[in-house]
């Protein structure tokens, strides 16, 4: 989550007022734009679900779900919430789905549980100044154990002396919430006041496991501060996707061609134009390939969510570059597999979570994704089901 809720709110309310041109794909992509010897991905709507707002789920208040997995041991799936603490503890939920080819029938959630520190108390929120709290952004499921890894994107202050510095981070826990340990990050991960790192609330969003969980892709949601301006209506950004053991060795950085963003801001906003990568998945298969999600919102034109078929094969590897700013650099190559204003949708919202479902009839393999309503009161949380193929 990169914006406050009030910012959220008049997104939801300008969606329906305005259907702007998408953007075309930022970035010299070698291949003339296909990003691989096999086709593409395609993906088509199976169907969709909105859960009631503010739904009170056993003392808690569901909403702002910004990451989704299943459940290979139970075939439930699990919903991180981003609140960081100001409604309830940052906490999870568990739920059954039932989707099949028909499209997503129901939603019933089966549990909640806070996420613990390593002295097994709750986080407290920002305003506790005490330099702990957290912002979760992606859950997934370990595919050895079915222990949860979380991504919290930490807290960039907006000026020296406003707040303490709180580092993104990748943690482990277990079924009920309970502290198991965290994962090493790249140096260039770390937030710091100076021109480099990450750019505020533009940290970890997005995890994901490959190779049967041998290995951890992270991506981070916009450009290190040393990588470069942010996308504007003229030009996309690079954003950095990093493989990692289950230790924490890099084995690999690379660059991902983040598009420009698809319309002009309006002019009267007080708040300007908010794209990046909130989700990225690992294709079951394929090591070096992912479903990327990009997810961007301009004041006056409402949400643009696309999903992108892109891989590391062929990119630079750049964990050692300082900067990737007028350097040389082959990006990820990327095909767009859905706009989701062409979806047929009842609504386009701030879809920042995704995971792989159940395989088909048909042979095609469902894509769950979730939308994080910020608990406003004019967005929605929306479970949507694709078939990709």
């Amino acid at each position: 989550m990169r914006s406050s809720l009030t910012r959220r709110a008049l997104a939801a309310a300008l969606l329906l007022t305005s259907t702007l041109a998408p953007a075309v794909a930022v970035a010299a992509q070698p291949g003339g734009g296909g990003h691989q010897s096999e086709r593409a991905a395609q993906a088509r709507l199976l169907g969709e679900k909105i859960v009631p707002h503010k739904l009170d789920f056993q003392g808690t208040t569901v909403g702002g779900f910004s990451g989704v997995d299943r459940n290979r041991c139970t075939g439930e799936y699990v919903f991180i919430s981003d609140d960081r603490s100001y409604l309830q503890p940052a906490r999870f939920y568990t739920a059954k789905l039932d989707v099949d080819a028909d499209g997503v029938h129901s939603v019933d959630f089966t549990g909640t549980h806070p996420f613990l520190q390593p002295d097994g108390t709750v986080y407290s929120p920002p305003t506790a100044g005490d330099g702990k709290a957290v912002d979760p952004e992606e859950i997934r499921v370990d595919p050895r154990s079915c222990h949860y890894w979380w991504a919290q994107e930490g807290d960039r202050p907006k000026a020296v002396g406003t707040g303490p510095v709180i580092q993104p981070s990748i943690q482990f826990a277990g079924p009920t919430g309970a502290h198991l340990g965290q994962l090493p990050l790249p140096s260039n991960y770390e937030i710091t006041m100076e021109e480099r790192g990450p750019r505020r609330n533009q940290a970890i969003e997005a995890i994901t496991f490959g190779e049967r969980g041998r290995v951890l892709t992270s991506a981070i949601e916009g450009p290190l501060l040393q990588d470069g301006p942010e996308p504007d209506v003229e030009h996309g950004a690079l954003v950095r996707v990093t493989k990692q053991t289950r230790g924490g060795r890099v084995l690999g950085q690379f660059a991902y061609p983040l598009e420009k963003i698809f319309a002009v801001n309006d002019p009267n906003s007080p708040w300007g134009p908010d794209t990046g990568v909130p989700s990225i998945l690992a294709f079951p298969d394929d090591p070096d390939r992912y479903l990327v999600l990009e997810r961007t919102w301009v004041a006056g034109a409402g949400y643009k969510i696309r999903l992108f078929d892109a891989t590391t094969r062929g990119a630079t590897d750049v964990k050692a570059r300082e900067s990737l700013a007028g350097r040389p650099v082959v990006p990820m190559r990327k095909t767009l597999v859905a706009d989701f204003d062409t979806l047929g949708l009842s609504t386009v919202d701030n879809t920042e979570g995704m995971t792989w479902g159940p395989v088909l009839p048909s042979g095609e393999r469902s894509l769950i994704l979730v939308s994080d309503d910020n608990f406003a009161e004019e967005a929605v949380t929306q479970i949507v089901a694709l078939a990709v193929r």
